[in-house]
């Protein structure tokens, strides 16, 4: 039994807890911030702008500061504890001013977050003295200049955050941070730590670390010693993104981190293969895209069962996809857009229940497309959101499957080989946000069903083999579409002339739809319109008035005419483009505005001269990127006025009749990548200014009258340069040794010019034409990319080419012609050697030259060879058997040289024109003369030999001109001894004279009278 008198341990614990809770809720009914406090908080406000009120709570007639937006007390002393002054409203300025050290007297503060304001000045050093701080946040507060030590006297904090996207702040040392020995989570992404060469070491000192970030701080690749990494063992994330490291030397420390589980190093220069990683890895997040990587995906990766975010985009991966991703069982993201891997999707993949995010875009993966994906789980096809598999060489057919996704919000499978139909159950995929099919080969009807997506946004269809009717129900549901692409195709639109269609497009491409005619529902688009293509549609008409306000539009390859007005008015800063080609505009060029960065008008009738468009001062420099005003009917002289223009990139004013010089200010478009200016009337040298151009790919100066002599700094300054055509002028003087710097050059002709000299030795540096090119080449050179003020920009290059006897235009496989022509020049001395090492050279022209000596032995090596001619010269000796072998080889000219002996034999040959082995001694096919004993061998014109291969003719003539010699040495000296004949020879010659030209003067009257009495 309990005694009164002494109450048990149980009782007196309750008691202890009942008075406790008391005097608590008592004391805390009156607790305030101190008065120190409150004063130090108002002396922080009045020396700060506070344009968004974020401390309107702050003023002196709350007695309780506790009480004050962002300001948290302690719960039983009433200190202030916290300040949570971030601003995170991105259109609101927050606070601005500089720090007021007033908050030295919160000597109880252990969190501040002032991250998204506006201070001004350095990080006050003052700082350093709030001694209890555990977190630290002054991320993009607009401190700038160099981070002050006394941080590192923070000895409790645990988080610091000074990231700045504001790239202002940096450091001298990181020497400071041993003293936050505590620091568990530190950000220090976009602060300036070029200086430091040592953060590993000093990060080695942070043993409770667990997360660090130092994304884009321009660290560089300095090797640490493997034997100090050995007390960050804690670390969890790792973000070192957007940095200038270069090898993984400097990082292996990384790969022995055993709990790591997020691990971002994205946006750097790496190289090689990844290094291997500890098996008892605990990665869920691996992000290594947009480096150089240049091997195949690490094996370790499919062994990290934990694995749920991988991205290795934008490297050089090669090999294939490992049947082993079957393993990562917890993936759902999956990232190797952009590299260069091959063979077949493994179909493990399509059973990976967590996949959300498959992206295989741009590599060179091929297979059926059903062999992956025609027999998916149900789980994948109820996890996966987004498919993308654009840009490989997949091929066959849709499966009804894709119709069964769940959930899936992209599917992007354009540009492979795809063929068949499109599924009609598509029109199930009721979340679906993006379907992207073009460039495939997809045949049939394009699927009313579609109309049934009503969330679908975009839906790009264009370049493939469809047909049939569009109607509004292919339209029905789409209220959300935005993106509609659908050009190059079969297809007719039969829509009812008052329909209004449901949705409102940004973009629209009704290309080869063969319209006829502008489609009246047209006009409900125009206030969200901004590209429109309706480019190969036959239409003939003015166009409309609000056309022109489009920012983008395509009206090329149709009947449109009349005057094109000034293109004065932008949208902003937005930029613009005009692609007006081939239609029947006329007038004089339009004005345009300083946005207009593309503008095509090539193929018209437009007039006049350039002065008006090139020198307008309405804008002080203009944006343009892209000209192209060929095939017109433009004349006059270039003004000198380019300097307005420095933004261009492509231009193009061939096949018109301007006339003059290339003006001096053509040196100042320093960013020039391709310039025509072919068929024209120009004069005068290639200026000087032109090596300015150091950028140029492409020089098309063909059928002018430009003369002098080759520069030698198109060799040494504008190394870039892929193709030069120079034919057709007046050019003169030998081809210097310097051209051989063109390592990239890919096209080079010089023909119909007066170069003389020798072909130089070194032309086996057009290494362009040396390296093998597949279409998978083409698919990434077609195009040639470039930055502009705009972002990144494109153009489709074309030009003619003169090989195999005529003039051809090449444009879609461009990338993919290789083209020496020297053709019709004083050039001499032999064939070099070293041009047979141009081993995918497609066609080689040397005719109409001086050229002595043997065909080099060499050339049977050139294997790509389509077109050769060497006709026209004074070769010599016998064709080389590997001509025989060119297996390529549709086109030979051989013809009149001094070549003796037999055609080689091959079938290729013998199909060969045999005008292309006339004028010299050959005999065999394809000519009709045999090779034996007693057969007459065709030789060149002015020769006849017999069948014993002892020349008659050559004979007779050899006597015939000695006989000659002889007599008219005879004749001259009798006449140099005998003064007397000498005399008597001159005279009769004098008569003879006289009696000529009296007669011819006489006749000469007669008829000038004769004719002037007809005239009469």
């Amino acid at each position: 039994m309990m005694s009164e008198s002494n109450p048990t341990p149980a009782l007196l614990f309750v008691l202890f807890i009942f008075t406790f809770t008391s005097l608590k809720l008592s004391y805390c009914n009156s607790i305030t911030c101190p008065e120190t406090e409150k004063d130090a908080l108002l002396s922080f406000k009045h020396s700060l702008e506070d344009p968004s009120n974020l401390l309107s709570s702050w003023n002196s007639s709350e007695v309780d500061c506790c009480k004050w937006e962002g300001v948290l007390c302690h719960n039983l002393t009433g200190h202030v504890d916290k300040l949570r002054l971030q601003s995170y409203d991105s259109f609101s300025i927050g606070l601005s001013g500089e720090m007021n050290p007033s908050l030295l007297n919160l000597k109880h503060l252990r969190y501040l977050d002032l991250s998204g304001n506006n201070f001004e000045g350095k990080i006050p050093s003052f700082i350093g003295s709030l001694a209890r701080l555990e977190y630290l946040n002054l991320s993009n507060a607009g401190f700038h200049g160099t981070i002050p030590h006394s941080v590192g006297n923070l000895s409790n904090l645990r988080t610091l955050s000074l990231q700045d996207n504001y790239e202002k702040l940096d450091v001298d040392s990181l020497e400071w941070l041993s003293g936050v020995s505590r620091l568990e989570r530190l950000d220090m992404s976009h602060v300036n730590l070029s200086k430091v060469d040592n953060f590993v070491q000093v990060i080695n000192k942070l043993p409770s670390l667990v997360e660090l970030r130092l994304k884009s701080c321009l660290l560089n690749s300095v090797a640490p010693s493997l034997n100090d990494i050995i007390n960050i063992s804690s670390l969890a994330i790792l973000q070192l993104s957007d940095n200038e490291f270069r090898s993984f030397d400097a990082l292996r420390w990384i790969f022995q981190l055993r709990n790591l589980i997020f691990l971002d190093l994205s946006h750097n220069y790496l190289e090689g293969p990844i290094p291997s990683i500890s098996n008892t890895t605990k990665l869920q997040h691996v992000d290594i895209s947009f480096n150089n990587l240049n091997s195949t995906v690490p094996d370790w990766l499919y062994f990290c069962k934990d694995l749920e975010f991988v991205s290795l985009r934008y490297n050089f991966l090669q090999g294939t996809i490992s049947n082993s991703v079957a393993n990562l069982s917890s993936l759902n993201t999956l990232d190797l857009h952009k590299n260069e891997l091959s063979g077949k999707i493994p179909r493990v993949i399509a059973r990976l229940c967590k996949m959300q995010t498959l992206d295989l875009t741009m590599n060179k993966l091929q297979g059926e497309l059903s062999d992956t994906f025609g027999n998916m789980s149900e789980c994948f096809l109820e996890a996966l959101e987004s498919l993308c598999l654009s840009v490989n060489r997949l091929s066959g057919h849709m499966t009804d499957q894709f119709g069964e996704f769940k959930n899936l919000q992209i599917l992007d499978l354009g540009k492979n080989l795809l063929s068949g139909t499109i599924p009609i159950n598509l029109g199930k995929l009721s979340s679906l946000r993006e379907l992207r099919l073009e460039v495939n080969k997809f045949t049939g009807n394009l699927p009313e069903s579609i109309g049934q997506l009503f969330n679908l946004e975009v839906l790009s269809i264009n370049d493939n083999m469809l047909q049939g009717v569009v109607t509004e129900t292919h339209f029905a549901s789409l209220t959300k579409l935005s993106h509609f692409s659908a050009s190059g195709n079969h297809l007719t639109l039969k829509v009812d002339p008052n329909w209004v269609p449901p949705f409102k497009l940004i973009l629209m491409r009704l290309g080869s739809w063969n319209l006829g005619v502008i489609p009246s529902w047209l006009e409900t688009q125009k206030k969200s319109i901004t590209k429109l293509d309706l480019s190969y549609n036959g239409i003939s008409s003015v166009v409309p008035s609000w056309f022109w306000d489009i920012p983008h539009l395509n009206l090329s390859h149709n009947q449109f005419h009349g005057e094109i007005p000034d293109i004065t008015t932008g949208s902003g800063d937005d930029w613009r483009s005009m692609y007006l080609s081939s239609n029947k505009f006329n007038g004089s060029l339009p004005r345009v505005a300083h946005t207009v960065a593309e503008l095509d008008l090539s193929n018209n009738s437009l007039s006049g001269g350039m002065s008006h468009f090139l020198c307008d001062t309405t804008n002080e420099t203009y944006g343009l990127v892209i000209l192209r005003l060929a095939r017109n009917k433009l004349t006059g002289e270039l003004p000198d006025c380019w300097m307005r223009w420095p933004s261009l990139r492509v231009i193009n004013i061939g096949n018109n009749n301007i006339s003059g010089s290339i003006p001096s200010s053509f040196g100042l478009l320093t960013d020039l990548l391709s310039l025509d200016l072919y068929n024209n009337k120009f004069s005068g040298q290639i200026p000087s200014s032109i090596h300015n151009c150091t950028k140029l790919m492409k020089i098309d100066l063909s059928s002018n009258e430009f003369d002098g002599n080759l520069p030698a700094e198109i060799g040494t300054r504008i190394v870039n340069l892929r193709i030069l055509i120079l034919r057709a002028n007046k050019l003169s003087g030998k081809i210097s040794a310097d051209i051989c710097h063109l390592n990239s050059l890919q096209i080079l002709d010089l023909s119909d010019n007066n170069f003389f000299g020798t072909i130089p030795r070194c032309v086996y540096n057009f290494t362009g034409t040396v390296t093998k090119k597949t279409l998978a080449d083409y698919e990434t050179e077609k195009v040639c990319y470039f930055n502009s003020p705009y972002g990144l920009q494109f153009f489709a290059e074309s030009a003619y080419v003169s090989t195999k006897g005529n003039e051809y235009k090449y444009d879609t496989i461009l990338s993919l012609v290789t083209n020496i022509n020297l053709s019709d020049n004083e050039l001499s001395g032999d064939i070099p050697e070293g041009l047979t090492r141009l081993v995918e050279l497609g066609s080689l022209n040397l005719s109409g030259n001086h050229l002595t000596g043997l065909i080099p032995d060499g050339i049977g090596e050139m294997k790509q060879l389509e077109s050769l001619d060497l006709s026209r010269n004074f070769l010599y000796g016998e064709i080389p058997n590997g001509i025989a072998i060119l297996s390529s080889l549709n086109y030979l000219n051989l013809s009149y040289n001094n070549l003796t002996g037999r055609i080689p034999q091959s079938t290729q040959l013998m199909g060969m024109n045999a005008s292309g082995f006339i004028g010299n001694e050959l005999c065999g096919l394809p000519l009709p003369s045999d090779c034996s004993d007693d057969a007459v061998v065709p030789g060149p014109m002015y020769k006849e030999e017999d069948g014993g291969g002892e020349s008659k003719v050559d004979w007779f003539y050899l006597f015939l001109s000695l006989g000659y010699a002889v007599g008219l040495s005879v004749v001259c000296g009798t006449l140099i001894i005998k003064k007397s004949w000498r005399e008597a020879y001159f005279e009769f010659l004098e008569d003879m004279w006289d009696k000529v030209y009296v007669y011819v003067c006489v006749k000469w009257t007669k008829l000038v009278a004769r004719w002037g009495r007809r005239n009469s």
